[in-house]
């Protein structure tokens, strides 16, 4: 499975994510770039990435820091 993610990194939260079957790569590549470009041109700051993952419950354990919010992952930095 591909998920979509757009992620605004100056508050710490995930604002949209889509996933797609693993046979789309191609198209989620395209809605990708389109998005992206869409938000340069408005000048809006937000990660963009795609991943790959079994399901949901994976992708948040492999890459827990953008399912954590602000406090969560600060507490998380600090305790390393």
């Amino acid at each position: 499975m591909i998920f979509l993610m757009e992620y605004k990194r100056s508050e710490g939260r995930i604002v949209s994510l889509r996933n797609f079957d693993d046979s789309q790569r191609r198209h989620v590549e395209n809605v990708r770039l389109e998005r992206e470009l869409d938000l340069n041109q408005k000048g809006i700051d937000h990660e963009l990435v795609l991943l790959d993952a079994a399901d949901e419950d994976a992708l948040r354990r492999t890459h827990s820091r953008y399912f954590m919010d602000l406090r969560e992952l600060l507490k998380s930095v600090g305790s390393t």
